[in-house]
């Protein structure tokens, strides 16, 4: 037995807890400089300074994004493959629209950054990069689960 079975209430609390975790997404956006759409654009002010990006951060800042990325995307892709039935609760909250938009606003970003950057120790940039792909890798992998259940699994059923 699932514990989401026994406790149908969970699934209001999932409902309740997602605009967390798309938070999550909108603070990685925001840290590395980048709008997600439909976010309001601040137009920038003559003489203010430029904001940072990836590729201008300071190191330590950027493997933290990097690390929290990366543990974000295991985390949501573990609990969808265990429980694929959240995915409808997911969805309501446009997920996938949200994730893709995500995907192609902050990953070549993140990429090009790793890979432009200067390291004192090649291990460090083998470290991001092993973990970046890795978030990209699960990030996929949430988005085919998401619509294997909502869209195709219907279909079939």
């Amino acid at each position: 037995g699932n514990i989401f079975t026994q406790q149908p209430s969970y699934f209001s609390d999932l409902d309740e807890t997602l605009p967390t975790v798309l938070q999550v997404f909108n603070n990685i956006l925001h840290k590395c400089g980048l709008q997600c759409e439909g976010a309001s654009a601040e137009p920038q002010k003559l003489g203010e300074k430029v904001s940072v990006t990836p590729g201008n951060m300071p190191l330590q800042e950027l493997k933290d994004i990097v690390l929290y990325l990366c543990d974000t995307c295991t985390t949501l892709w573990a609990f969808l493959d265990v429980f694929p039935l959240a995915c409808q609760t997911f969805q309501k909250h446009e997920f996938c629209y949200r994730l893709a938009s995500f995907y192609e606003l902050a990953i070549p970003e993140l990429e090009s950054a790793i890979k432009k950057r200067h390291y004192e120790d090649n291990s460090v940039f083998a470290d991001l990069w092993r973990r970046i792909s890795h978030s990209r890798k699960k990030m996929i992998e949430v988005f085919h689960i998401l619509i294997n259940q909502v869209c195709l699994q219907p279909i079939l059923e």
